[in-house]
């Protein structure tokens, strides 16, 4: 496997996956469903496996890769499900080459891509949260499914008894909010299952305003951090080729940039457009929605300018200290970087860390855990 098809987006492997069943093509998808002690990928982690062994994600930083590719082999030729267990702990050179590992247990759920598989896709497709539910073991169906949609409960494609969809549901719906994946044991008077309830949640939206060349860069890194990236220039200055990693790229005006994308929680913006007029009229904007992060390009005295010049205008609204939160100017964490992708870096870690919910800091002074691990 190439280092770029190694890499790619979780939110691409979707998409893959999904070209694959559409064209009827075989392969097979691979899933970190638990992991006890340390590992590169927490449970949810997702690789493609395609005949020819041209695999596409990764569940680890290299160590299992090849492992997998021929164990998918054997599963292709089987049509059945497997889960195989990888003891890092053990260090075992015949395993790892050199020896070398996350000193972690590590189980990866094997399965055929096959139909079933289809409805989670397509919401993910929708950009709409989706959370699969797979009996792993115990008195249920091994490998019967669940879907579930917030709001709708388990819909299409959910095989799996209905004691086994009652039970876990309020953990489906915990795992969805808090866009974690893990093995759940849920025991009832109809009997007892292990289950694998895997969270697929929409890739977060990032709008970025401006289209000059520095936009670029914040484009690319945020897409490879699995951001579902929205261009917005003003005056029909923007070509979309010139941000092809872009998910989608639109020209409006700064008064008319709601009408153009829609915006909720799940949505942060970067403005970058390095026109004060247009950064002020977007700013208001989108102050009137509840993204959680608005970026502003450029030093602290310009915008103090710009509210001054808010402030003076007795046709705009003036920021309460409410909205001032949301605003994070100068954009960007503090890393040092004065080139156009150091800067870019910077903006990007910023993203990471707000929508992350994190407090960024060295993970040398981080205790415990650096992911966030299932509860018991």
């Amino acid at each position: 496997m190439t280092d770029s098809r190694w890499s790619v987006p979780e939110s691409t492997v979707y998409a893959r996956a999904r070209e694959l069943l559409e064209a009827d093509k075989p392969a097979v998808l691979a899933t970190v469903t638990d992991v006890e002690g340390n590992a590169y990928r927490r449970p949810g982690a997702k690789m493609l496996v395609t005949p020819d062994g041209d695999g596409l994600g990764s569940i680890t930083a290299g160590c299992l890769e090849d492992q997998i590719n021929r164990i998918a082999a054997d599963v292709l030729d089987s049509g059945c499900p497997r889960i195989e267990t990888y003891d890092m702990m053990e260090d075992d050179e015949d395993v790892w080459g050199l020896g070398v590992g996350c000193n972690g247990i590590i189980d990866v759920l094997l399965e055929p891509l096959t139909a079933d598989y289809r409805p989670a896709l397509d919401s993910v497709a929708a950009n709409e949260p989706v959370g699969v539910v797979t009996v792993l073991d115990g008195n249920a169906p091994a490998w019967s499914r669940g879907n579930y949609r917030p709001g709708k409960g388990f819909v299409e494609g959910s095989d799996a008894p209905a004691w086994v969809r009652d039970a876990v549901e309020s953990e489906v719906k915990d795992h969805l909010e808090q866009e974690r994946s893990g093995v759940v044991r849920v025991e009832t008077d109809a009997g007892a299952a292990e289950v694998f309830v895997d969270a697929l949640t929409p890739a977060p939206k990032l709008v970025v305003v401006g289209s000059g060349h520095d936009v670029g860069p914040v484009v690319e890194l945020a897409a490879n951090a699995d951001f579902r990236v929205h261009v917005v220039g003003f005056r029909g200055t923007t070509d979309s080729d010139q941000f092809p990693s872009a998910t989608e790229v639109n020209s409006t005006s700064p008064a008319r940039i709601r009408d153009t994308e829609s915006f909720d929680e799940d949505t942060y913006v970067v403005i970058m457009t390095h026109n004060f007029v247009d950064d002020r009229l977007a700013l208001e904007e989108l102050l009137e929605t509840p993204v959680p992060y608005i970026g502003l390009m450029g030093p602290r005295e310009r915008f103090e300018e710009l509210l001054a010049a808010m402030d003076d205008d007795e046709t705009a609204t003036t920021p309460t200290e409410t909205d001032l939160e949301r605003v994070y100017t100068p954009i960007g964490l503090d890393l040092g970087g004065s080139t156009p992708y150091g800067i870019a870096h910077s903006i990007v870690a910023e993203l990471l860390a707000v929508a992350n919910d994190r407090d960024p800091q060295h993970l040398s002074a981080r205790d415990g855990a650096i992911h966030n691990r299932e509860d018991g």
